[in-house]
């Protein structure tokens, strides 16, 4: 609710006879107007706004006006304070602060003093009465932090999200006090350092931590875990501290499991009896999650992923509904097996490359995701590169390779990301349009990224001459291949560049060549 909803609602609730009285001044209003109004003449209807604002209070309980007050976004609510008193002590009482540079610097108050002093003042004001907040504290000096954490923090608080980006600020566990352990339910820290230990309480509401880019080691974040008993997520993001991360068994309502460690970390193991989303991404050599039979959300960024994923999770994971895999690099060919992923209905793969993709790799043994998952119904294929290596299906004297006939019932939607003219992409399209009896859209994107769309404020994300190069011979192979394929029944996109953003000398040219 903004300043808009908030003068309706006045409105609203002025006094009844304010008919009778706009009646009266029904003639002099019409004479301002013939003489140019006071609005007309200052050009400033939102000065008009606050004036009737300041002079027409509605009468409404106090609790009413803070909930009003809570509805609002932060730059609105504040804005507001500046008309009245009443408006002022509802602000103070507002329970949601978000405060970083961008947020609390202005024109007037640039220097970093400044902003320190503003975000001095306004959690002095709010001090007790915070149930959400969130630091930022990029480029402000974090001389006081202690004392801010000291006033807002405090018993109720909900929602804690501390930035210092100072590694060396060690977050105080005497912060976690009885009162805000008992209330805390959302926790994210970052770029700073924390070292909780035994003493720490228990946090009894904890349901949600996330931490990046912090300081902690493995030992002191399973203690830390051992006092959020409640937590239903993790969120773990770089730290490089931790080598071996394990989660115990504590963890009953523990179902969502996000890790990214590119640095140091080497193991994972969870014994998180009811994990049921696990989301991966480095080249971790040992993965134990313990009861992998309840997983069915699963995400896993690393390398020769795709054939890894073919072979092993369909009899580790035979539960999972939504499957997204991204690799870098695929060595071996995505073998055809007999497991099946009885109850896989989203797959996405990425399979994108800095400049080209292994040529080696046909990707037309993907076929062998479709022959395994029977309830597939939405197919994202995004195999992004630079240079296209593989054998291309235009020019070529070979014809497409043809599998043995096997109907899909449910997949319904296929989208492949920097279509190509690649022999095995094209074959793989193919199978599709044959097999999949439920298709519904088939969606062939040439190039990559994001698109303008014809709309004049927004560009296509920029294309090398390669990429736009190969995508002529693209749109080639699907006239001459997948055109006269696709059934009444299924509509076909076919996205080519864009002749606004990606008109490029010499492009026009690869058209013909």
């Amino acid at each position: 609710m903004g300043l808009l909803a908030l003068q309706r609602l006045m409105s609203l609730q002025r006094d009844p006879q304010r008919r009778r009285r706009q009646k009266i001044s029904g003639s002099i209003a019409l004479e301002n107007k013939r003489k140019g109004s006071p609005c007309q003449r200052d050009g400033d209807g939102d000065s008009q706004t606050v004036k009737m604002m300041r002079s027409s209070n509605p009468e409404l309980p106090e609790d009413i006006w803070h909930h009003i007050h809570s509805l609002m976004p932060m730059h609105d609510a504040a804005r507001v304070a500046c008309l009245s008193r009443a408006f002022l002590h509802s602000w103070r009482c507002y329970p949601n602060l978000s405060l970083s540079r961008d947020i609390v610097r202005s024109k007037e108050h640039a220097c970093r003093g400044d902003l320190s002093n503003k975000i001095d003042h306004i959690l002095r004001n709010h001090s007790g009465r915070l149930k959400v907040l969130k630091l930022g504290l990029d480029g402000i000096s974090c001389r006081y932090l202690d004392s801010w954490l000291h006033i807002a923090v405090t018993a109720g608080i909900e929602e804690l999200t501390l930035m210092p980006f100072r590694h060396k600020y060690n977050v105080p566990s005497s912060l976690f006090s009885d009162g805000v352990r008992y209330s805390i339910r959302y926790l994210e820290l970052g770029f700073c350092t924390f070292r909780p230990t035994a003493e720490l309480g228990p946090l009894r509401s904890l349901t949600s931590l996330h931490l990046c880019t912090l300081r902690i080691t493995g030992d002191e974040l399973e203690c830390l875990l051992s006092k959020a008993l409640a937590l239903e997520q993790l969120v773990i993001i770089d730290c490089k501290e931790i080598i071996c991360l394990k989660v115990p068994c504590v963890l009953q309502q523990l179902s969502y499991l996000k890790i990214i460690g590119w640095w140091r970390l080497r193991a994972v193991e969870s014994k998180a009896p009811n994990l049921s989303n696990f989301f991966l991404s480095g080249e971790i050599r040992k993965v134990s999650l313990g009861e992998t039979s309840r997983i069915k959300n699963l995400t896993l960024f690393r390398s020769n992923v795709v054939c890894y994923a073919r072979s092993e999770l369909s009899c580790t994971m035979p539960n999972l509904e939504t499957l997204v895999l991204s690799s870098d690099e695929e060595v071996v060919n995505t073998p055809i097996l007999p497991t099946k992923f009885l109850y896989l209905k989203h797959l996405t793969i990425y399979m994108v490359s800095g400049l080209s993709f292994s040529p080696s790799y046909d990707y037309f043994s993907l076929v062998s995701f479709l022959l395994a998952s029977p309830s597939l119904e939405t197919l994202i294929l995004n195999v992004t590169q630079q240079c296209m290596e593989h054998e291309s299906a235009v020019g070529g004297s070979s014809h497409l390779r043809k599998m043995p006939e096997h109907q899909h019932c449910c997949l319904k939607s296929v989208e492949i990301i920097g279509f190509s003219s690649a022999k095995g992409l094209v074959e793989l399209a193919c199978f599709i349009l044959k097999n999949a009896v439920s298709l519904e859209c088939l969606t062939l994107d040439t190039l990559y990224g994001p698109r303008c769309f014809g709309k004049s404020d927004k560009r296509c994300i920029s294309m090398s001459n390669s990429v736009l190069s190969e995508a002529p011979r693209a749109v080639t192979a699907i006239r001459e291949y997948i055109e006269d394929k696709v059934p009444s029944t299924v509509q076909l996109t076919v996205l080519e560049p864009c002749s606004r953003c990606h008109t490029r000398p010499g492009w026009f040219l690869s058209q013909i060549v």
